[in-house]
């Protein structure tokens, strides 16, 4: 399937009125089977595994937290299958809104989001020392493990 930038950006709003409605069968309609939904550490329990899981996860949301999402901003590049956006996520039960971004990968047969990863805006947590996506092999997909220079001391 040839990607184009329209539908990138029509998937994605419509995985977010399915979010938005609780439903499962249109945001399933959005994935691949086995897409993966990562998030930052302490987040869930771990990565949502699977297009059923990421659906009945969200239905789950809209029914405990009263959530609601909005698509703020969307950036598409048909030419590598991603898109990235900004999203909010009013949690009216709570009275909490959470804000962040997305990165999206598409499969380029089905044309369907295969990976999400979210990236919250948050203070850090000064407890951790590795404030990355838990579940994500940063390693296998080329991403440095260690600075690429050392810093000399200051005079």
């Amino acid at each position: 399937m040839e990607l184009t930038t329209d539908h990138m950006e029509q998937l994605i709003r419509t995985y977010f009125d399915g979010c938005n409605e609780a439903d499962v069968e249109k945001m399933l309609r959005c994935f691949v089977p086995e897409g993966t939904h990562y998030f930052p550490p302490g987040m869930y329990e771990g990565p949502f595994r699977g297009a059923d899981t990421i659906a009945r996860k969200w239905v789950d949301a809209v029914e405990r937290l009263g959530s609601i999402w909005t698509v703020d901003q969307v950036i598409a590049d048909p030419a590598t299958g991603r898109a990235v956006i900004e999203w909010t996520h009013f949690k009216t039960k709570l009275g909490q809104v959470l804000r962040g971004d997305e990165w999206y990968i598409f499969d380029r047969e089905s044309g369907l989001i295969r990976e999400i990863r979210a990236y919250y805006a948050s203070p850090q947590d000064h407890s951790l020392t590795l404030l990355e996506l838990g579940g994500f092999d940063y390693e296998g997909r080329g991403y440095p493990m260690a600075p690429p220079f050392e810093r000399g001391g200051t005079d």
